[in-house]
């Protein structure tokens, strides 16, 4: 069971790079690819909590999928970490 949830947790993050690139380009209003490789993090941490931007959509839109996908991801990290 154990190595089933460490596999699930790999697939699980395969697409954590896509939402935090969609989230983070958002977030810093820029379409520029360096965004994924700098370590920007205080606005990021702002904006998944807080709502920087009421009146966009995509915005609001992105950090909720963003928001569950980390959720599901915590869950299935805790379920992991603490299976015996």
């Amino acid at each position: 069971m154990k190595t089933f949830l460490f596999i699930a947790l790999i697939i699980w993050g395969i697409p954590s790079t896509f939402f935090r690139s969609k989230f983070r380009k958002i977030v810093y209003q820029t379409d520029d690819w360096k965004i994924n490789i700098k370590p920007l993090f205080r606005k990021e941490i702002i904006g998944l909590i807080y709502n920087l931007y009421p009146g966009n959509k995509d915005y609001i839109k992105t950090r909720n999928s963003y928001r569950i996908y980390l959720l599901i991801y915590l869950a299935l990290f805790l379920v992991y970490y603490f299976y015996k």
